[in-house]
């Protein structure tokens, strides 16, 4: 199921049209508090949510989304009207999956709905991850340090998820940004020096477990660079 928040009911109906020829099941809401309701019933695969909505904003849907235990893993997309660099920088630092920037044509909706997805779903049926006291489940996005809970912001997660997958490799700063901001992030490579800092605080013991390779950006765990 896929649930799409748009206020403009010709864009609504027209993208949840092109979405159930192709096969998926999916549901439209004009705003948050319909959107809301129709999440008591039944939580989605995969979410879309405009900005721009009468009640709540998309942005303040998706921080409610990524605050939930029970929906931090729902992958989301944005589809919005505005175009401006600070809203995807915002969205995809809040945690957003992708962006697409009205108007924009249904093959190409369709292609990143299939792609979020793909990845999504991979992800899901990969066992946990573990290195040294690190431990990872990343179908209910947990962590734990030497079997003590850490609690982690959406993206921490998904910057020691990626370096978790490819122990022992390192990676400069503009690889990770890539690979966990996407490849429109516009923030610098500051950006990954400032969650790696608080990823080693919330790890206590477990932060040396994140090496710094002077010169090119970090790895985690042993094995060849």
């Amino acid at each position: 199921m896929i649930y799409y928040v748009e206020d403009s009911e010709g864009i609504r109906n027209l993208v949840i049209y092109t979405l159930t020829a192709t096969g998926y099941e999916a549901r439209g809401f004009a705003e948050a508090a319909a959107f809301w309701r129709g999440m008591e019933e039944q939580l989605p695969e995969m979410i879309l949510l405009d900005i721009m909505l009468p009640d709540e904003s998309g942005v303040q849907l998706l921080e409610k989304l990524r605050d939930d235990p029970r929906t931090v893993g729902i992958p989301v997309i944005m589809i919005t009207a505005r175009g401006e660099e600070e809203d995807k920088v915002e969205s995809f630092e809040i945690g957003a999956d992708d962006y697409v920037t009205k108007p924009f044509g249904m093959m190409e909706l369709l292609a990143r709905v299939k792609a979020v997805l793909r990845r999504c779903r991979s992800e899901k049926a990969l066992p946990g991850l573990t290195v040294g006291g690190i431990s990872m489940d990343r179908e209910r996005h947990t962590v734990q340090a030497n079997g003590r809970n850490v609690y982690l912001t959406f993206r921490e997660f998904e910057l020691l998820r990626f370096l978790m997958e490819h122990e022992g490799r390192a990676f400069d700063r503009d690889k990770l940004l890539d690979a966990v901001w996407g490849v429109d992030y516009v923030g610098g490579a500051r950006t990954v020096d400032m969650h790696i800092q608080t990823l080693r605080k919330k790890l206590g013991p477990c932060a040396n477990q994140i090496e710094t390779i002077y010169g090119l950006g970090y790895k985690i765990g042993g094995g060849e660079d």
